[in-house]
Order: C-alpha cells, then structure tokens, then sequence
C-alpha cells in the first residue's frame, strides 16, 4: 500500500490518499479529520501509527506505506 498526501488551495484542506500495489485509489480523507473506518482498508488498531506517517509526509511524496 502507498501513501501520498495532497496540499489544498484556497479553501480545499489537505487530504491524504491511500493507493494499492497498483497505484490504484483506494481510501481519501482529509489530513486533519480523526481517521475512522480504518478496518476496510486493513489498518485497524494502526491509528496511532498512521496519523505519525501522516504528520511526517511531505506533500506530494508517494510512499510506500509500512507499518508495524
């Protein structure tokens, strides 16, 4: 899984998008929204874990996403 976060204009916030193996779209929330439904993308009990890889990303940086 790949992770990418996207800078907002004006009044469009930040948002955060989580790609598969084949770069394919497969969750996007906003970067400042509590992350919730995290069990349909596999990422359940990782919210601690997530939400440090979110506040590090650069924008516009895709990553390979791996988590503990």
């Amino acid at each position: 899984m790949y992770i990418i976060k996207v800078k907002g204009k004006a009044k469009i916030p930040d948002y955060i998008q989580l790609r598969d193996e084949n770069f394919v779209l497969i969750a996007y929330f906003r970067a400042d929204r509590p992350l919730k439904d995290l069990h349909r993308y596999g990422l359940e009990g990782k919210e601690t874990e997530l939400a440090a890889v979110i506040e590090g990303l650069l924008f516009g940086k895709l990553q390979k996403l791996e988590l503990a």
